[in-house]
């Protein structure tokens, strides 16, 4: 909720620094120093006192959760790698001890199955594990740090029995917004600057860094989701015409996984399909890629794909993707006034050891 005097006041502010400063946008950027982990697919699979089906199988128990909090709230014991597998990492931060994060950003899929089904109406089992292990507090079994929500075709997709088949999205939701929606009456323990209701898409601000929680995608109108690529165009005209940095954090990438089709000939879908797309299409991503043209985006980062910790680009923009939450998966990101350092990672052992697995480095321009 932006209040009106606060943004006018602002603006006129950010109006006499650009005049004083010839015009230059940068004047107006805060000072940023920003570190946060980035994390996806938890697939939360707790139903009742056992499991959904194939969870124990595919290691997503609430051990492997375990051994994955304890890496993240072990984090700052650790130091930006000089070198990983024996190569430099080139990092800008390389040998530094890593400063408490800000936050985690989850790109979705919290829960493996819409929150946990069940035949009676009631808070879902996986979803109520999820909020045992990623919601901020003390001891050993959850995380220490503030956690940016934002969910994933496993959370969204599922239909409930009629006469209610959005109950487990409805569910979800309503988990972002008691987490980041503010309201005259409730102030969520992370309020987003910018909340999107239709879609539930937000956005917020450190410093000078801006973040955009884009739940599967911005464009997303699937099982009756609201497109918020409006919102998202003026949340970007308003927050970001000055050059600052921006993060977008959504569940779908560029990678084989995501970018799947229909395969006629295999009857299912694969990355050599030439039929209707399985997640989003190339226009969905066209019409994202044009809203961002003219920002600094730092990086995209996403989830879906599961085995691969994923440092690549696409149409032009850097983009990150750690392993999957339930195989140790996350990544450590760092963006300052001069640029972003991000190294991506998995739990190593049950004492919270890490293992790096791939790092990147760039410059601000």
């Amino acid at each position: 909720m932006i209040d009106r005097r606060h943004f006018l006041k602002n603006s006129l502010s950010a109006g006499l620094l650009l005049t004083l400063s010839g015009g230059s946008g940068r004047a107006a950027v805060p000072k940023t120093d920003a570190t946060f982990l980035v994390i996806n697919d938890v697939h939360s699979c707790r139903m009742g006192s056992g499991l959904s089906p194939n969870c124990a199988a595919e290691g997503k128990t609430d051990a492997a959760l375990l051994r994955h909090i304890r890496a993240l709230n072990r984090i700052t014991e650790q130091a930006w790698p000089r070198e990983i597998d024996g190569k430099p990492t080139g990092l800008s931060s390389a040998g530094q001890r890593i400063a408490t994060p800000l936050g985690i950003v989850v790109s979705g899929d919290i829960t493996d199955d819409g929150g946990g089904q069940m035949a009676e109406l009631g808070e879902g089992t996986q979803l109520l594990e999820f909020s045992h292990r990623y919601q901020e507090g003390i001891g050993p079994d959850r995380v220490h740090f503030p956690v940016y929500v934002g969910l994933g075709n496993h959370d969204l997709d599922q239909d409930g029995r009629p006469p209610h088949p959005n109950w487990y999205r409805d569910e979800l939701r309503d988990y972002v917004r008691l987490n980041h929606k503010p309201s005259a009456f409730f102030k969520p323990p992370y309020p987003a600057d910018n909340y999107h209701e239709a879609s539930d898409c937000y956005s917020w601000n450190w410093g000078g860094l801006h973040l955009v929680q884009a739940q599967r995608f911005a464009g997303d109108t699937n099982k009756g989701a609201a497109s918020a690529l409006d919102w998202l165009k003026n949340d970007l005209a308003t927050f970001a015409a000055d050059g600052r940095p921006v993060v977008i954090f959504q569940h779908y990438g560029w990678d084989p996984f995501s970018l799947e089709r229909w395969d006629p000939e295999a009857k299912t879908f694969d990355d050599q399909g030439s039929g209707n797309p399985h997640w989003w299409s190339d226009a969905d991503r066209q019409a994202f890629l044009d809203i961002l043209k003219g920002y600094n985006i730092a990086a995209v980062v996403h989830g879906h794909e599961h085995d691969t910790a994923m440092i690549y680009q696409a149409a032009g923009h850097d983009i990150i993707k750690p392993t999957a939450v339930y195989k140790g998966g996350f990544g450590v990101v760092r963006v300052t006034d001069k640029g972003m350092d991000v190294v991506l990672g998995e739990a190593a052992d049950d004492m919270g050891g890490v293992r790096f697995l791939a790092a990147f480095s760039k410059n601000f321009g």
